[in-house]
């Protein structure tokens, strides 16, 4: 067993506050943590300011372990260093290889450095300097004994992900190794799971799991896909495994941490298959996430968006009186996007989808939330499946893209397009 180190996430920015910046490290860090057997222990968010402070005293006097991230920079309100010195006492100097460093990055680039950027070389006395090599703002360690009673490593990384990322793994990572006494991280798998909520774990399984000897479990849900994570034995994670696979296989997308979109393009690659796709409401979302993919042009042939009736036709050769007499939003038309999509994409596969997003434009027999998806298949029958999404304009798109792409992966897993084409009707 790892021993318990407890963590203390400190993330500082009164932008992170005001909601201007989106605040991912929290969710990096911890992720990061837990692939080595640690997790964080408490998060706290502050603005800049006297916060830091006040906030640096509660981390060091909880935990073993206080990451602080961003305050490092060049300007007045970065004051991070600053907070730290008086929190713990200590005098600040500047130190000269932490200014050479910052010199070189400005000449390396041919840039001149202004004098303000000299106060990211300052540093508590003792401290230990976290090379930067792909920024100008130092990071800082000051070991445990440096906080005397408190007996808490602290850890200032700057706040750009490129800058902090790099830093985290390569200075931060070996030390938190050796003070936690990790040689070897735990036993861990995560599952994905698309098509089915949290509550069919809860209904079907989670008793199961809980009674496995040796074994935590836990879940991580999001729109239309949940991942269950294993931790324990390997013979208790074989044994939850074999839980979750005969419950759920056919909604089982991954055990390697692929999302849906790579494990789409994975099989399509795999399997010699190319794909086009046909998309409407969802406004090119699925050909976004397919492209998002390194490789995906190896499989993938064409993307149509087909917003307008006029544009189904005259791309896709959708009937125009199949447009008139049935709407947009129907079986036929979702069954012809899919078809033309194949036909003028000389792909051996193909999705489609059209639905009302909202907030308007529903009606009583199609209500907002409605969506016809088409698989087509060379040489194949062509499926329209029917489903209900009512969750708001982008929760919409998220959760039909997700069924699109799902739709594509089902027909690869039943054995490829060769395997499409027998189980459609």
């Amino acid at each position: 067993m790892v021993p318990t180190v407890r963590i203390e996430l400190l993330t500082t920015g009164t932008e992170l506050m005001l909601g201007t910046t989106q605040n991912t490290h929290g969710a990096w860090i911890g992720q990061r943590l837990f692939s080595l057997g640690l997790r964080v222990e408490r998060q706290i968010t502050v603005p800049d300011g006297q916060a830091v402070i006040e906030a640096m005293k509660t981390g060091l006097e909880a935990g073993d372990v206080l990451i602080v991230t961003g305050g490092l920079g060049p300007t007045s309100d970065d004051l991070t260093r600053e907070a730290l010195a008086e929190v713990l006492g200590l005098e600040m100097i500047e130190d000269e290889a932490a200014l050479r460093a910052i010199e070189e990055f400005f000449a390396s680039r041919g840039r001149v450095m202004v004098p303000a950027n000299r106060k990211q070389a300052m540093a508590p006395v003792g401290a230990d300097i976290l090379a930067n090599p792909n920024g100008t703002a130092p990071g800082l360690h000051v070991p445990p004994r440096m906080s005397g009673e408190r007996n808490c490593a602290v850890f200032l990384l700057p706040g750009p992900p490129r800058e902090l990322y790099p830093m985290f793994d390569e200075e931060v990572v070996p030390r938190l190794e050796a003070l936690a006494g990790i040689e070897q991280p735990p036993e861990m798998v995560e599952l994905k799971f698309v098509g089915i909520g949290e509550s069919d774990f809860h209904q079907g399984i989670d008793e199961q799991l809980a009674a496995v000897a040796g074994l935590e479990h836990g879940y991580c849900a999001r729109l239309g896909e949940v991942d269950l994570r294993l931790m324990g034995t390997p013979e208790a994670i074989g044994n939850g495994r074999r839980i979750a696979e005969a419950a759920f296989a056919r909604e089982l997308v991954s055990d390697d941490g692929a999302i849906l979109e790579e494990v789409v393009v994975r099989l399509l690659k795999e399997q010699g298959v190319s794909l086009a796709i046909a998309e409407s409401c969802t406004g090119g979302l699925i050909a976004t996430r397919i492209t998002d993919v390194p490789g995906a042009s190896e499989v993938f042939r064409y993307g149509f968006v087909t917003y307008a009736n006029e544009a189904k036709r005259d791309l896709l050769d959708v009937s125009w009186d199949d447009l008139l007499e049935h709407g947009a939003v129907s079986e036929p038309v979702a069954g012809q996007m899919a078809e033309g999509a194949l036909r003028v994409g000389e792909a051996d596969l193909a999705v489609s989808v059209t639905g009302i997003a909202g907030p308007t434009g529903g009606t009583e027999a199609k209500p907002v939330g409605t969506v016809f998806l088409g698989l087509a298949v060379k040489g194949g029958k062509t499926e329209v499946v029917k489903q209900f999404h009512p969750w708001g304009r982008d929760a919409f798109k998220r959760q039909v893209s997700q069924a699109a792409l799902n739709l594509v992966r089902r027909a690869l897993g039943d054995g490829g397009a060769e395997g499409s084409r027998r189980s459609k009707v």
